[in-house]
């Protein structure tokens, strides 16, 4: 058995997924889709205590380096989170990686050892990423929408998504991936700053301030439902065709 077909048996999907050596045969020209958005064109409001505080708190996490950003998140008392968090997860991996994966937000291994994506769906999201020839840490990097554990490992907030979108934004910034993956509906949204439905929104290219997005399953997710694991295989063909084609025309 090859190494792929092992990754791919670990993955739940079987030898039988193959990826596609001639995609350019298989699928049509990429073509980017505005984000969707709540209320025509325009992005939903983020709840903050007073515009000028955000603002102002924004304007500096906006200046910050590697070093700063990472001490900030540390200290980050702008939502209720904090309040039980062991420890905030900024973010893991190469940080001039072209491949950003932003899921949701850290769950109670990720609170205890402070990288993001260490428990069961680590595990599976690692074995995506061996899928399509991708290792953590090498050319990739690993982050989430909120940086603090909810608690119960519930859904972020749109207050808490709202107090740790600077720190994403900046950390994208500062990485300046050529592609974003966005790993389930909470991601998806506090990307785009719009509603997103996962599977309406797969197979299509998003935009984010010129960068490509693409809009995935989250590992959590596929864990519990087993029947979407060959549509996150697709993904994944769809994620390497596109890399593929960003990396010809750069």
């Amino acid at each position: 058995m090859s190494r792929r077909d092992s990754i791919l048996r670990e993955m739940g999907l079987g030898a039988q997924w193959k990826l596609r050596d001639n995609p350019a045969a298989d699928e049509a020209p990429l073509a980017v889709s505005p984000a969707p958005s709540f209320l025509g064109d325009s992005a939903p409001p983020r709840p903050t205590p007073t515009l000028a505080a955000a603002e102002g708190r924004g304007a500096a996490i906006a200046t910050m380096e590697w070093d700063a950003l990472r001490a900030a998140v540390a200290g980050c008392d702008a939502c209720m989170l904090c309040q039980e968090r062991k420890q905030a997860v900024l973010g893991v991996g190469d940080v001039n990686a072209d491949w950003l994966f932003v899921g949701e937000g850290p769950g109670a291994e990720e609170d205890e050892r402070g990288e993001p994506f260490v428990g069961q769906a680590g595990k599976l999201l690692d074995a995506m990423l061996a899928a399509i020839d991708l290792r953590r840490g090498e050319d990739v990097y690993i982050a989430n929408a909120v940086k603090c554990r909810p608690p119960g490992n519930r859904t972020p907030e749109a207050e808490e998504a709202a107090a740790c979108w600077p720190y994403l934004e900046r950390q994208i910034e500062l990485i300046r991936p050529k592609l974003i993956v966005a790993l389930g509906k909470p991601a998806a949204q506090t990307l785009l700053q719009a509603e997103v439905k996962v599977g309406a929104s797969r197979g299509r290219l998003f935009d984010y301030k010129g960068i490509p997005l693409i809009v995935t399953y989250h590992p959590a997710y596929l864990l519990r439902s087993l029947a979407d694991k060959a549509k996150a295989w697709e993904d994944l063909c769809f994620m390497r065709r596109t890399m593929r084609e960003l990396k010809e025309k750069a």
